[in-house]
């Protein structure tokens, strides 16, 4: 399955950057997930609870960033086993850009595998399921990143939004 998309968010590609590269950010985002612990610069473990139809499983696994190329883009990349629900595997290739009024256009490519028992559930349903947490996460991530009315024309340049949140204030 693959699906592209893209995203206005109302910060800067610094900032968006370096907000695609704080596990507490991207743990907030990524619907379902439990625990993002970072282990290195490109290595990430992930707990994530996934419904898909019927069938509601918890993942467990790995997330690796690549072809990193600051602050343009990556890959994003993840795999987990979710016991007798059975494996899902996938990634993402993210874009910056600049957009007018200091915003930030972020492209991405998405692509995602899954086997086992949610194989059985059929392409339609996964799909749409991949869509929408796919929505929902550049949704939610544009929200944490931008810029609350309370942060704007500070000039300093770091992460602001609801960051706050997640210890980045």
């Amino acid at each position: 399955m693959k699906l592209t998309g893209q995203q206005q968010i109302p910060a800067s590609r610094d900032l968006v950057w370096k907000a695609l590269n704080d596990p507490a950010v991207l743990q907030a985002c990524i619907p379902g997930c439990q625990e993002l612990v970072k282990l290195s610069d490109t290595q990430m473990n992930a707990t994530a609870v996934i419904k898909v139809g019927p069938v509601s499983a918890k993942f467990q696994g790995a997330v690796t960033l690549s072809d990193l190329d600051p602050p343009n883009g990556y890959r994003i990349s993840g795999e987990g086993e979710g016991g007798i629900a059975g494996f899902a595997k996938g990634g993402a290739r993210v874009h910056l850009s600049d957009a007018e009024g200091g915003q930030t256009l972020l492209r991405y490519e998405v692509e995602a595998q899954v086997g086992g028992k949610l194989m059985q559930l059929g392409s339609r349903l996964i799909d749409s399921t991949a869509k929408k947490l796919a929505g929902e996460f550049f949704e939610k991530f544009a929200e944490v990143v931008a810029p609350s009315p309370e942060s704007e024309g500070d000039g300093e340049d770091k992460p602001k939004g609801k960051w706050w949140k997640f210890g980045k204030a």
